[in-house]
């Protein structure tokens, strides 16, 4: 066992406040990693204040990790000590199901384990997340990492925002020729939009903020659509084959269901903390149109994701902030005041916690 030193919530209405707990030592398969830098997520906040209602106090968030292995079990063969690994959402699952068998981890039909607030397959212990200094997992859940050492901090979101915007664009084969929509321009929509334009499609960006046009064009959009503009939305009715909506605060889809042509989807990523109004059933049956929503992705195909992200050079936009601004980041977060990811520097803990 070794001392971890993190920060946590302790409660829905408190503060993440400087916290210690213990980590196991690595078993024979497991990866002891060094946490050089932990993104911030929506999901973070979402769990931290209790606002999905399933979270287990105390609580350290963090799911967008990289680090430098320290140690590994004998029985470890991907990995050595020195390289620079990622973490992402979750850090094991089954392994006998069907889903699991098909590299669909996160779609495990025992439940996956979260990488916090989740429940361990074996000791059934609550999991721990990023916000701390060290980390010990399989192997399995352990992501290579071959950007450049400068670049590591940008690379941690890509654990989530870019799985999460990836895995669907994979799934419904977005490419060359198509027309593809992302709504929101946040922390997954700026990723949305670098790789939907690494793949070669023509993305269109929808943004209820004017001001995020020339951003969205200097990403990868070819077009940005005012989408609160019922002219803008209407020159794009029947047109789309694929739209990616990010947004995870409740809103009308029918809108942007219109703008898909036949056979077209709209897959949802976002998580809004109460449901989206329903939309009509008229909007999807006269096109034969699909609403679709997508989980991260599978460890093979997050691989498949950085390996891509650092052929392509894809980064997140990103502002680094210290651990003790965690909560100030939480509310610039609701505010979107920030382009377009923080990410925690992890060696500004051993300070705050001797503060």
């Amino acid at each position: 066992m070794t001392q971890a030193r993190a920060y946590a919530a302790h409660s829905a209405t408190t503060p993440l406040v400087p916290f210690t707990f213990e980590r196991r030592a690595p078993l024979a398969r497991d990866v002891a990693i060094d946490i050089l830098h932990c993104g911030v997520c929506h999901s973070d906040l979402h769990t931290a204040r209790g606002e999905w209602g399933h979270t287990v106090f105390p609580c350290v968030p963090g799911h967008e990790i990289v680090g430098r292995v320290t140690a590994i079990g004998d029985g470890v063969s991907k990995f050595k000590v020195g390289d620079f690994v990622g973490v992402g959402c979750m850090v094991d699952s089954c392994q006998h199901c069907q889903p699991c068998a098909d590299g669909l981890e996160q779609y495990c039909d025992n439940g996956m384990t979260d990488t916090y607030n989740g429940r361990e397959q074996q000791g059934k212990a609550n999991t721990l997340g990023g916000y701390s200094d060290h980390i010990v997992v399989h192997e399995k859940f352990v992501l290579r990492v071959s950007h450049a050492e400068a670049d590591l901090a940008a690379v941690a979101p890509l654990l989530c925002a870019g799985i999460t915007t990836y895995s669907p664009f994979r799934q419904w084969d977005v490419g060359p020729g198509q027309k593809v929509g992302v709504v929101g321009l946040g922390g997954l929509g700026h990723m949305g939009v670098k790789i939907a334009a690494a793949m070669g499609a023509h993305v269109v960006l929808f943004t209820t903020s004017p001001g995020k046009r020339d951003d969205a064009l200097k990403l990868g959009a070819k077009e940005v659509v005012v989408s609160k503009n019922p002219d803008e939305m209407k020159a794009h009715r029947n047109s789309f084959d694929f739209i990616l909506n990010t947004v995870a605060a409740p809103h009308n889809l029918d809108p942007f269901l219109q703008l898909l042509k036949l056979d077209g989807t709209m897959t949802l990523v976002g998580a809004p903390a109460s449901p989206h109004p329903s939309p009509t059933v008229f909007g999807l049956i006269m096109k034969r149109r699909r609403l679709a929503g997508s989980l991260i992705g599978g460890i093979a195909e997050t691989q498949e994701m950085l390996d891509f992200c650092a052929e392509h050079q894809i980064l997140a936009d990103i502002e680094t902030i210290a651990i003790d601004q965690i909560e100030t980041a939480y509310e610039r977060m609701l505010k979107s005041d920030v382009k377009y990811r923080f990410v925690i520097d992890m060696g500004t803990l051993k300070a705050a916690h001797s503060a």
